[in-house]
Order: C-alpha cells, then sequence, then structure tokens
C-alpha cells in the first residue's frame, strides 16, 4: 500500500509578518493531515512496518488517533493508555478509528507503568512509543523534507517539543535534504524540561506530568532517541507561557482563519513571546495540529 500520508499546507502570512517584523513568515500547518496532526506521518510508519498484530501506545490523543487510522488501514488493532483528562474530542476519534482506550490517572499509576501492564499480557503487542522511536522520527522527516522543498526556503523552523519527536523528524528531514535550516522548539514553560536539558547538557526530566494547557506536551522527558539527534540539532528553545500559547491560539483563529489545538500553537506563541529572536528572519511555524475540544476552544478565542 503506498503511503497516504498528506502533503502539509503551506501558508503565507504576511501582514503578520510585517507586524513582528519579519522578513517572511510561513505557516508548515499539519492540521489538515489525516486526524488532525502531524501524529498520522509518525504512526503509519510505525504500524506499517512491525509485524505485529496489535499495538498498543500511550497517548494524550493525537498520537493515539493517529495509530488507531493506521491500524484501521492496515487491518491491525490498537490499545491507547490515555489520561483521564484527556481532550473528549480526541477520545471519541480513537474509538470511532476502531481503537480500544485505557483510561487512567496519571497522578497513580503513569503512562509508561500502565503500558507495561497491558503489554505483558499481551506479548504479540509492540509497544509503540509516541515519539521515542526511530521509526517515529523516520515518519516525521517528511515533514523536514517537504519544508526543505519550499520554493523560497526559510532561514528558521519554529516548532513544538513535547516528547521530542516532531522536532526531531524535521532536523532529520532537513539534514537528509542537505539543508543548512535553523529548527528552534517551542516548548510550555510549565513543560521545560527540554530547555533545562538543553542548558544543561544533559536529559532532564520533569518530576510529574506537567499540567499545561498544551496537552501534547505534557510529556516527562525527551525520548532517548530524540534527544540524541536534538542536543545538537536544535538552534535553542523558547519556553512559551501559558498567556503566549493561548495568544498564537487566537492569531491563527484571527490572522489566518486557521483552528488549532494549544499544543499546535505553540510554534507561533514562541514567536509572539520573543519576536526579537526572528527579527529580519525569515521564519517557517509548523503548527502541529488542529484537535480541541469545542468548548475549550471557544473559551480560548473569546
Amino acid at each position: 500500500m503506498n503511503s497516504p500520508i498528506r502533503p502539509t499546507t503551506f501558508i503565507e502570512m504576511p501582514r503578520l509578518a510585517h507586524k513582528l517584523g519579519l522578513a517572511s513568515l510561513t505557516l508548515a500547518t499539519e492540521t489538515f493531515q489525516w486526524t488532525g496532526s502531524f501524529k498520522f506521518r509518525a504512526a503509519y510508519e510505525v504500524a506499517s512496518n512491525v509485524e505485529h498484530p496489535l499495538l498498543i501506545a500511550a497517548s494524550s490523543g493525537n498520537f493515539g488517533q493517529a495509530l488507531a487510522y493506521a491500524c484501521f488501514l492496515l487491518g491491525k488493532q490498537c490499545i491507547i493508555v490515555m489520561p483521564g483528562t484527556s481532550a473528549a474530542v480526541k477520545m471519541q476519534a480513537v474509538v470511532e478509528y476502531g481503537g480500544k482506550i485505557d483510561l487512567i490517572n496519571v497522578m497513580k499509576i503513569s503512562r509508561g507503568d500502565r503500558v507495561a501492564q497491558i503489554a505483558a499480557e499481551h506479548p504479540e503487542a509492540y509497544v509503540a512509543s509516541a515519539y521515542d522511536d526511530p521509526l517515529v522520527i523516520r515518519g516525521n522527516a517528511t515533514l523536514g523534507r517537504e519544508i526543505a522543498s519550499m520554493p523560497a526556503l526559510p532561514g528558521i523552523v519554529v516548532a513544538p517539543v513535547g516528547g521530542g519527536g516532531l522536532t526531531s523528524g524535521i532536523v532529520a528531514g532537513l539534514g537528509d535534504a542537505g539543508k543548512d535550516i535553523q529548527v528552534i522548539g517551542a516548548e510550555p514553560l510549565m513543560a521545560n524540561d527540554a530547555a533545562r536539558s538543553l542548558r544543561a547538557g544533559e536529559l532532564i526530566a520533569n518530576e510529574t506530568e506537567p499540567q499545561t494547557i498544551a496537552d501534547g506536551a505534557r510529556t516527562v522527558s525527551l525520548g532517548k532517541h530524540n534527544w540524541a539527534i536534538l542536543q545538537h540539532g536544535l538552534a535553542g528553545i523558547v519556553e512559551v507561557p501559558e498567556d503566549q500559547i493561548i495568544a498564537g491560539v487566537r492569531t491563527l483563529f484571527s490572522a489566518a482563519n486557521l483552528k488549532a489545538e494549544p499544543t499546535g500553537a505553540l510554534s507561533l506563541g514562541a514567536v509572539l513571546h520573543s519576536p526579537a529572536l526572528f527579527k529580519d528572519r525569515r521564519v517557517c511555524c509548523v503548527i502541529s495540529g488542529g484537535n480541541v475540544d469545542p468548548a475549550l476552544y471557544a473559551k480560548l478565542i473569546g
């Protein structure tokens, strides 16, 4: 079966670029990707390259629904461990794509521990990480190669950081294409383990799962495979306060007519928060996904 991945959508934003003092601003939005986020790139790469009939993963929702749809396409099954605080729209999508949900309270058991328990009951299963897997990085590298094929190349790519699967894939994809373009991560200040790791030169984890509004970035730490790439591949990380994440959501709605979830708006939030860092540069902001509960979205843009 040929890869069903949809190409990303590039949107030029000249008015906003002028307002922010940028040479140019392009949105690379994955909101129109299958299952509404970049995660389908990774999920399909994983599901199509392992022989196992059952896949088990932990997810706040985007990887879970992407893996559920990939398994549906490939005739496989999946079990997704999800926090009870996950967005209802994401849980509903997992079920409608044919996945089985295992809800947990992350204050009582970690995602990883619950996945391990389920895996022990299913020796036929493959445990799929949403970010810490070479296949995930390879899948997300397709986005990096698409950015590298833009007619007018950016000087900086800004992308959300949670577990590091997206940014490590973009770094790898740009490298595959032989393009020397800086990659800057955008991470919630409330969940800044990646920024702290970069400063310390070693992998540092959050003590607990951070409850940032950017639910896709509620990871305890970067993956080890991702860290091996990002510790040298990232030009830096902007730590984005919660109010600037919300400002990113609102700006994408008002200036681009684009619905993005808070995690997806992290990259623009980083530019809004630190415009001097990007002054006079050609910037590409990766909008990683658009799956957000309607009630929350209405509150954010209201």
